[in-house]
């Protein structure tokens, strides 16, 4: 930074300050940032050096002094009981080797034990538990006082409302982070430009989105998570280190990390900095950094706090992965509700562990904003490290040929007039018969989320839509060996044609000992997907802002896809009155009341009943109390390692039997089920001598209780 004069210093002080208070408003009550965490960072690193070089001209009310975030006006507050304090966080390793040597100077010939764990990109947050029961859950906010969220944060199934186990302190306040899990931040975006409203730019601005609408029906159906790594004020219960005070967290039902690392010297920090480095896109949550932490309580009573942060503890904030490259053209993808997405089309490139050749602009508004046009050469990354994003242009390599773009007029698939919503930002073709949204449909309907029929994926909907052998969902159930023989695709620019399936055109169309095996599968896939469970049939029939998680609670209550029909507003809204989801609003009874009296949709719905779609089968796996009754109802289990299915649905598995998951190896674990590379949980299971299951002793356990 070039030598200022005093008064230069003031001017360029107080500019600091009002611009990363305006970021910090943007940030915290806003959750749309409009710069990246690196530059953030380092403005409030010019910011700490001006008033370090100058400290007449600090003050007690700079941003370096407090966290940024004041309390919203929409909730009410609560101050906590020990203020939460942000850490200090660089993303140099020299820093690192400060912070080290620094620990060394105030605790001079002591062994100094470390633990090195993820930083989880989301919103922070405070439990207060008095006697095991959550009191209240509050925000940061500004560091003293929080908004209370404590009705949104009920609806994150991993957060208990009453801890279990032994040793439980009178009143603890329990500091972790709220996130939104990487799988749902693609179906949230999906759904949101869907329905025409603005999408997130990444996964803690959806978490904080999420965590502070006013609806907890809404919350509860964005499927956020939880992880806990450290305690504010406790009583009744002292622990030694930071470890055994996670094992704790852990064995009351509260969702800590996975794993964390030890250290004892630099080089071992720095080692475990790039171990964590490596393996952190395997974690389910976006991590943007590693946490150095003194193990020792008693270490950290001496070292104790600055005014913003503690000195026994760091944040390494790893640097964002970006790439560069050529913006060739937007074109335009048409939606199952019609929404008209423009997407840009790369020169591939190859960025966080994959090539990316495609990105999503969400609408015309952001496309105007960041000023895109076709020919840009643009910064690109993936928000949430799965969604490919623009994140600016490179306009100082703009040269005269670059396009403006404007929105079609009409729907590129069926030529229709578009029409734009009120009040919303989205693009919308109106035609249902629009063969795009016809692809779209089919395409969700089919998914895993839905009626997760393996086979039938786009290359094959594309051509059943092109070919005219399919006009709605229900038409997947007529479909027939003479139907799929004859689907191809082209092969290359010549327009030449193979079979999408190995099949011989001259042999007779009858499913027999001679139809292609690709063929018979999916047949066998479709037939399959007609017993499926009643949650996914509603899921996939695409109702409007009806996902996953209220497709399951409507189908527990109603049973049948009759009841739903007729179901009427106030039974819908009232129908999950303190369950698993708060509720349902206005807006969603709405949609399915609607959706069910559209005379089209009412055709769907026969004709699927005609083709032998159930619609009344239960999935056993969501009855979880169903498993009062086994015996191995109030076990508790931990998963590791790689196994067959995703740990999401193993642990409904385990649910159904009777069973709780929890996420570290402990006194109280009953069954340790490990998959492939098992690591430092199954080392510990075997020290502890808990019960080790492999998946097919489990798949054994599993059968017999349904």
């Amino acid at each position: 930074m070039p030598q200022l004069s005093q008064s230069e210093a003031a001017a360029r002080i107080q500019a600091l300050r009002r611009e990363i208070e305006e970021h910090n408003r943007r940030y915290h009550q806003e959750a749309r940032p409009t710069i990246s965490d690196q530059d953030y960072d380092a403005l409030l690193r010019d910011l700490k050096e001006l008033e370090t070089q100058f400290p007449e001209l600090a003050s007690e009310d700079s941003p370096t002094r407090h966290v940024g975030g004041a309390p919203l006006e929409e909730f009410a507050h609560i101050r906590h009981r020990q203020p939460m304090l942000s850490l200090d966080n660089t993303y140099e390793e020299k820093d690192v080797t400060t912070f080290f040597a620094g620990l060394g100077k105030l605790l001079p010939n002591q062994k100094i034990e470390t633990v090195i764990e993820p930083k989880v990109d989301g919103v922070a947050i405070s439990l207060l538990y008095e006697n095991g029961e959550l009191r209240y859950a509050a925000t940061r906010g500004d560091g003293t006082t929080g908004d209370d969220v404590t009705q949104n944060v009920r609806t994150i199934r991993s957060v208990p409302v009453k801890l279990h186990g032994t040793d439980i302190p009178m009143l603890i306040e329990v500091r972790g982070e709220i996130y939104l899990p990487k799988a749902k931040f693609a179906t949230l975006n999906e759904e949101l430009s869907a329905a025409g409203e603005r999408p997130f730019p990444n996964t803690r601005n959806a978490a904080a989105g999420s965590l502070k609408q006013l609806d907890p029906a809404i919350v509860a159906q964005r499927g956020l998570d939880a992880v806990f790594y450290g305690t504010g004020v406790v009583e009744g219960v002292r622990w030694q280190t930071h470890e055994q005070a996670i094992d704790a967290l852990s064995s009351y039902g509260l969702p800590v990390h996975e794993r964390f690392w030890h250290a004892q010297t630099l080089d071992e920090v720095l080692q475990r900095i790039h171990e964590l480095g490596v393996v952190r896109h395997s974690f389910p949550f976006e991590t943007d950094g590693a946490v150095i932490k003194v193990d020792s309580f008693e270490q950290r009573d001496i070292l104790w706090f600055s005014s913003k942060a503690p000195r026994w503890a760091i944040a390494y904030k790893y640097k964002p992965e970006q790439a560069e490259t050529r913006l060739n053209k937007i074109v335009i993808q048409v939606g199952r509700t019609g929404v008209l997405t423009p997407v840009a089309e790369l020169e591939p490139v190859f960025v966080s562990g994959s090539t990316v050749a495609r990105a999503t602009l969400h609408n015309a508004e952001q496309i105007a904003e960041k000023d895109i046009r076709e020919g840009d050469w643009v910064v690109i990354e993936k928000a949430g490290e799965v969604i490919p994003a623009v994140v600016r242009v490179r306009k100082e390599r703009r040269t005269s040929g670059e396009r403006v773009f404007k929105m079609p007029d009409e729907c590129p698939a069926c030529h229709t007039p578009v029409v734009r919503d009120p009040g919303m930002v989205a693009v919308r073709c109106p035609n249902v018969l629009c063969p795009a949204r016809l692809k779209r449909s089919l395409e969700h309907f089919a998914s895993r989320e839905a009626m997760d029929i393996e086979g039938l994926g786009e290359a094959i909907i594309d051509q059943l839509v092109d070919r005219k052998l399919v006009h709605s969902i229900a038409d997947i159930y007529k479909l027939n060996v003479d139907k799929l023989s004859w689907l191809s695709h082209t092969l290359d620019s010549d327009e030449k044609h193979h079979y999408l399936f190995d099949v011989d055109v001259h042999a007779p169309r009858i499913l027999d000992k001679k139809t292609p095996k690709s063929i018979k599968n999916l047949l066998d896939a479709i037939e399959k997907s007609k017993f499926q469970p009643l949650w996914r049939l509603i899921c996939g029939l695409g109702i409007e802002h009806v996902g996953k998680a209220y497709a399951i609670a409507l189908a527990k209550y109603f049973q049948t896809l009759d009841k739903l029909k007729v179901a009427k507003a106030e039974e819908l809204q009232g129908l999950l009155g303190g369950g698993p989801i708060v509720g349902i609003g206005a807006n969603v009874s709405e949609s399915i009341i609607q959706y069910f009296k559209n005379e089209e949709n009412r055709k769907i719905i026969q004709s699927l009943g005609k083709e032998g779609v159930k619609f009344g089968v239960q999935d056993e796996r969501i009855e979880l109390s169903a498993a009062t009754g086994s015996k191995y109802a109030g076990t508790t289990w931990v998963i590791t390692g790689t196994l067959s299915e995703p740990r999401e649905i193993i642990a409904d598995q385990i649910r159904s039997i009777g069973g709780k998951v929890n996420q570290t190896v402990g006194k109280t674990t009953t069954f340790l089920l490990a998959g492939e590379k098992g690591g430092s949980k199954l080392e510990k299971a075997k020290r502890l001598g808990v019960r080790v299951l492999n998946e097919a002793q489990f798949r054994t356990m599993l059968g017999p209780q349904g």
